[in-house]
C-alpha cells in the first residue's frame, strides 16, 4: 500500500519476529502471559483514519508496539483508497475532506471489513448513526488502549464467523470476478481499466440502486479526479460492453446498473 508522505503516519521500525502463533515483538519487558490476556497474539493490518496527527501517530506507534501493521491517513479520500489492504479500520468521524460516516457507509457498501469508530462524538444519536452507518463497534475518546484492544479482538473474532463477501458478481450476460478483476461478457472477456473496473464493480454490487455521482468520485477516485471524470469512464465503459443500455443515467443523481 503507497502513501504519500502527507498521508502516512510514520513509526521508527521495530523489531518483530513471526512464528506458528503469528508475529510478536522483540521486546524485554512484556509477558506472553500479558500479550494472551490483552488478546493480542496475532499481529493484524490495521488502517488508522484520524486527522488529528499527533494522536494517530501515538496510536499507530502503540498498535506496532504490540505486533501489529499499522498506518495512519487523515482523510477519507485516502481512506478510500487504502482500506483494502488493512484488516480493519479504526475510523474517526471529524476528517477534512469527508464526513466519517460517509467514509463507513462507503466501506460498507462493497465490503465487509471490521470498522471501529473511534471518535470524541459521544452522544447517543452519534453512536445510533455510526452503528447505522455500517460501524462494528463505536469508541468515545478518551479511551484506555486496553479497551481498544479488547474491542478490537472482539470485533475481529465476530468478523470470523460472518460470510465472506461475494467475490463474483452474476448480473444477466455480464459476469464480475472480483479477486482476480476480471470481466466477461456473453463468455467473453472485456478487457477494462482499473478504474473502469472499479466503477463498474460498484454499480454491479448495488444494481437496483442509483449510486450519486459523488460517492462514485468519493469511492473510486478519492482527491484525484475532474468535473467530467464519471462522465468519460461511463462512456468509455459503455463502449466497452457493446450497450449504453448496461449503465443507466438517472439525470440530477446518478447512475445505476442496467441490463443491456
Amino acid at each position: 500500500m503507497t502513501q504519500s508522505s502527507s498521508e502516512a503516519v510514520l513509526e521508527p521500525h521495530i523489531p518483530v519476529q513471526r512464528g506458528p502463533g503469528g508475529p510478536h515483538l522483540i521486546e524485554e519487558g512484556v509477558s506472553e502471559a500479558v500479550r494472551r490476556v490483552a488478546g493480542l497474539s496475532r499481529g493484524r493490518r490495521i488502517l488508522v483514519v484520524d486527522s488529528d496527527v499527533d494522536g494517530a501517530e501515538s496510536l499507530v506507534c502503540r498498535l506496532r508496539r504490540h505486533g501489529h501493521e499499522a498506518i495512519g491517513v487523515k482523510s477519507g479520500s485516502t481512506a478510500l483508497q487504502a482500506y483494502e489492504d488493512v484488516d480493519l479500520v479504526l475510523l474517526d468521524l471529524e476528517l477534512p475532506d469527508l464526513d466519517g460516516l460517509e467514509v463507513c457507509r462507503a466501506i460498507r457498501s462493497v465490503s465487509g471489513i471490521p470498522v471501529i469508530i473511534v471518535t470524541a462524538r459521544g452522544s447517543e444519536l452519534d453512536c445510533v448513526l455510526g452503528l447505522q452507518a455500517g460501524a462494528d463497534d463505536y469508541v468515545v475518546k478518551p479511551y484506555g488502549f486496553r479497551e481498544l484492544m479488547a474491542r478490537i479482538e472482539a470485533v475481529m473474532r465476530r468478523a470470523r464467523f460472518q460470510p465472506p463477501v461475494a467475490r463474483e458478481i452474476l448480473h444477466g450476460r455480464l459476469r464480475i470476478d472480483v479477486s482476480s478483476r476480471e470481466v466477461s461478457l456473453d463468455g467473453r472477456e472485456v478487457g477494462l481499466t482499473r478504474k473502469e473496473f472499479d466503477l463498474l464493480c460498484l454499480l454491479a454490487s448495488h444494481p437496483d440502486t442509483v449510486i450519486p455521482r459523488k460517492r462514485l468520485l468519493q469511492q473510486v477516485w478519492g482527491d484525484s479526479w475532474s468535473r467530467r471524470t464519471v462522465d468519460t469512464h461511463v462512456s468509455s465503459l459503455r463502449g466497452k460492453l457493446g450497450d449504453s443500455g448496461w449503465i443507466i443515467t438517472v439525470r440530477g443523481v446518478g447512475f445505476k446498473l442496467g441490463n443491456g
